[in-house]
């Protein structure tokens, strides 16, 4: 009896891809997916990134300084495959846009430079890849350069990112010998010739050529035995094993993320593209085999799933929010149903619906969180262009405009079978700069624009210091802040001025105190009273801060309107505790500090109308226990990775001692010297200036946030 065949719906999911481009800054991802572009036929001009003519760079910022800035999303098609793709950019001042991006991806090309191997970034985001469990695929560019070494690159990838990593190619020559590879899977020789509109030319092995594939194949061949049961039994059998069989052991392996395939090419000479998105279709999963999307009910807060299925109930993921010509517009991945522009689309996270604008949500009885939103417009998207489209499937990443309120991490869901996903991480700004527009009529419009890009980025805040009153910005570093400036100016036509960087500090407390704030006051509607008794004590660095509640119960000979009482004043004096936590006694957020509501003592008095005396009791009762306890400042410790040819390897370390640095280690990345130094961020202001002078021009450097720390 034959088989039904799936649904046309599931046909078109096996034959997606969601898969991003991932790599340290300057390894060649823009040039990847420029390519990607090219021979799919997307575009019809090659752009370069040196030459600030990319498709996928199309910020003028990111022009002027040749990197990515901004995640850019695009699709083609490849061979019947429907692809849709993220460039995300590789410097760490913006790793928030590979961090949202890879939370919505099923796979990720990740690239590599044959020359410098695995960097300080390619770390970080091979580590959010792992965070997500999304398979991988690994693309040595850069196999022309003088210096290139593809053993090197691959062995750094086992040592230094402990993954399996499994050479599907083995190139044939290197640096300006290198003409194509060896395809060990389909046992064929590949030459390109490096002009933009040849195809490469595939041949049969040739005598002269088994030498450098045979033991190359039986390397592969190991490699995926020892990670896959079913290839296993045929190779420890004796079996001979054939193109099929080793094809769907790489998937399987890839899958699983038990192993890395690993591709090599040229991008800027043309090689090597061709076969890495034919790797894309064959070893990346579809959105159909990954696992179904989890979250939970937002009101009884049971589990929830939702499968890659058209039929299925909607649930999508708002990534990324975007200013598209100075409206709000909400990049969505749909993980499951269909969306139609018009549609109303429940955002748990929203406070509930105002009356009488209901329109149509859960029952009223359920006393649902959240509030519906309408979906106005769809774009399908190319970088900075857009195309209208009426409905988006699962499976799809798309442009909303209408989307109001829903914010970066947000969860849209059908009103009658809600779900919310897990909310994407953001990090802590670590650098902050008073901003001023230049002319007092472009104040107001200033903090408009300020507000529209903070709702844009989560790594940028923007506040006022309520003792200067100066407009402050808060963001990841001094380029990330430079970059602001510059999208003021041009986007929003405000001339700004911003001040210099100033370090993002908290306070923590070096050991235990207790103390209690009586608050008393006459007002003009009644007297406001508050009386309680925080304990404070210290926690382990990096665990967060704790705010509990050990009052004892009331005694039973206690007054009973006392007795009633005392539960919301208990509740007001912990908000004012919480409060106080945002500022310590030297006005800096509190970390590491566990704070204990001891005790609270409720007056029987008519006269008392408020619950504001206890949040006020409470919010200062903590402040002078920190001060009993002995109050620390703590200050952002960056982890700094230099790589730095040998010759200037003293005049780094100098500069680092100057600067108080903690040197960890000083080994080799490729062919040349890695410092891994740690240390206070006010000591590297201008660092940037001084490693690329004392250097001349020959240092790179990656800066990531480590921790808070005393130094």
């Amino acid at each position: 009896m034959s088989q039904a065949s799936p649904p046309a719906s599931k046909k078109k999911l096996d034959r997606t891809r969601n898969i991003g481009i991932i790599a340290h800054i300057d390894a060649g991802k823009t040039t990847v997916s420029e390519r990607f572009l090219f021979y799919s036929g997307r575009i019809h001009k090659i752009g370069e990134v040196h030459e600030g003519q990319t498709q996928m760079d199309w910020m003028p910022e990111e022009r002027k300084r040749g990197i990515t800035i901004t995640a850019a999303a695009t699709s083609f098609s490849w061979r019947g495959y429907e692809m849709h793709l993220i460039d995300t950019p590789g410097h760490v001042d913006f790793t928030i846009e590979v961090e949202r991006s890879l939370r919505v991806l099923d796979g990720a090309v990740v690239v590599l430079s044959a020359v410098d191997g695995v960097e300080p970034q390619t770390e970080t985001v091979w580590r959010q890849a792992d965070k997500f469990h999304v398979p991988r695929i690994a693309f040595v560019n850069k196999m022309d350069r003088v210096g290139s070494n593809f053993e090197s690159v691959v062995d750094s990838i086992s040592r230094i990112l402990s993954a399996n990593p499994v050479p599907l190619q083995e190139p044939i020559g290197a640096e300006d010998t290198f003409v194509g590879m060896y395809d060990l899977v389909a046992q064929k020789r590949i030459d390109f010739t490096g002009e933009e509109e040849d195809a490469p030319t595939v041949s049969e092995l040739s005598d002269a050529d088994q030498e450098a594939f045979a033991p190359a194949r039986e390397r592969l061949v190991e490699r995926i035995a020892n990670v896959d049961d079913e290839l296993a039994e045929k190779y420890l059998s004796g079996e001979a094993i054939d193109e099929p069989s080793l094809r769907a052991a790489i998937r399987r392996a890839t899958l699983a993320n038990k192993a890395v395939p690993v591709m090599c090419g040229a991008a800027l000479r043309n090689r090597g593209i061709q076969p890495l998105l034919d790797a894309v279709i064959e070893f990346l999963p579809a959105p159909t085999e990954v696992p179904p999307v989890t979250g939970h009910h937002p009101r009884t807060g049971e589990p929830e799933s939702r499968p890659a299925d058209d039929k299925a109930p909607l649930c999508a993921l708002a990534f990324k929010v975007a200013m598209v010509e100075g409206r709000k517009a909400v990049y969505l991945r749909i993980y499951s149903g269909t969306l139609k522009a018009g549609d109303d689309v429940w955002n748990p996270r929203l406070g509930p619906p105002t009356k009488g604008k209901d329109r149509g949500g859960p029952a009223a009885s359920e006393k649902p969180l959240g509030r519906l939103e309408k979906v106005a417009r769809l774009f399908s998207v190319h970088a900075d262009s857009r195309d209208k489209i009426d409905e988006a499937k699962a499976g799809s990443i798309v442009l909303a405009v209408g989307l109001k309120d829903s914010a970066t991490g947000d969860t849209l869901c059908d009103p009658r079978s809600p779900i919310a996903l897990e909310r994407i991480d953001t990090y802590q700004p670590v650098i902050t700069q008073a901003v001023e527009a230049a002319t007092t009529a472009d104040a107001e419009k200033m903090m408009a624009a300020l507000e529209k890009m903070a709702d844009e980025d989560p790594t940028f805040q923007v506040r006022e210091d309520p003792e200067t009153g100066q407009t402050v910005v808060s963001g990841m570093g001094e380029l990330h802040l430079e970059i602001k400036r510059d999208v003021l100016d041009r986007e929003y036509g405000v001339q700004a001025r911003m001040g210099r960087p100033q370090v993002v500090y908290r306070e923590t407390i070096l050991g235990s105190g207790e103390a209690e704030h009586i608050f008393e006051r006459t007002m003009d509607e009644g007297n406001l009273y508050g009386r309680a008794t925080v304990r404070v004590s210290p926690r382990e660095r990096g665990s967060g801060s704790l705010v509990k509640n050990a009052v004892p119960p009331p005694p039973a000979d206690m007054p009973q309107p006392l007795q009633r009482a005392l539960p919301p004043l208990v509740e007001a004096a912990l908000a004012g505790v919480r409060e106080a936590m945002g500022s310590g006694p030297k006005g800096n957020r509190l970390e590491d500090v566990e704070a204990t509501l001891v005790a609270v003592e409720p007056k029987l008095s008519s006269e008392v109308a408020s619950d504001v005396g206890w949040r006020i009791a409470g919010s200062r009762a903590l402040l002078k226990a920190c001060e009993a306890a002995s109050v620390a400042l703590l200050e952002p410790i960056m982890h700094l990775d230099v790589l730095v040819p040998d010759d200037f390897v003293g005049e780094v370390l100098g500069d680092l001692n100057q600067r108080r640095a903690q040197i960890l280690d000083v080994g080799m990345r490729g062919n040349r010297r890695c410092v891994i130094a740690e240390l206070p961020l006010r000591s590297l202001f201008g660092y940037s200036t001084a490693v690329r002078s004392a250097t001349e021009g020959r240092a790179d450097f990656v800066m990531t946030f480590a921790r808070y720390d005393t130094w």
